[in-house]
Parts: structure tokens; C-alpha cells; sequence
């Protein structure tokens, strides 16, 4: 199991935070996630195998929510 932390560009509320955390959370190989408003960051806990597929549904999933937030690699 792997830990990782991004930087989010342009996340805009704390509310919009709560819903990524949540939609990221139901990705399937996702152990733990986490989108930490005040320092605009996400955390996710999974097998490192599954991070590109993963990351690139969070994007899709963070997109859905606030159109202009970016995950930074």
C-alpha cells in the first residue's frame, strides 16, 4: 500500500473538498483518500499499480465538481 500527496490547482470551497474526498474515496482500489482544503492538497492510499488509474479517475471525478481544479503531478 502506497501513500501519495498532490497538489490540487484552483480548488475553490471547503464543501467541494468534502464532495471530492467522498467521490475519490468510492474509486475502486482506493484504501483512504483525502482533499485538504486549506492546503489544497490530496491524499490516496492504494496499491501503487493502480495510482494511474486511479489519479486519472479522481481527475474525471474533481472535474465533475469543480470544472477548473487540476491535479498537479
Amino acid at each position: 500500500m502506497t501513500k501519495t500527496s498532490y497538489k490540487l490547482d484552483n480548488l475553490g470551497c471547503g464543501a467541494c473538498a468534502d464532495k471530492m474526498t467522498r467521490a475519490i474515496g468510492k474509486i475502486e482500489g482506493v484504501q483512504e483518500a483525502k482533499v485538504n482544503f486549506l492546503t489544497s492538497k490530496l491524499r490516496i492510499r492504494a496499491q501503487e499499480e493502480d495510482l494511474d488509474r486511479i489519479l486519472e479517475e479522481a481527475q474525471r471525478e474533481i472535474s465533475k465538481i469543480e470544472r477548473d481544479c487540476k491535479i498537479v503531478l
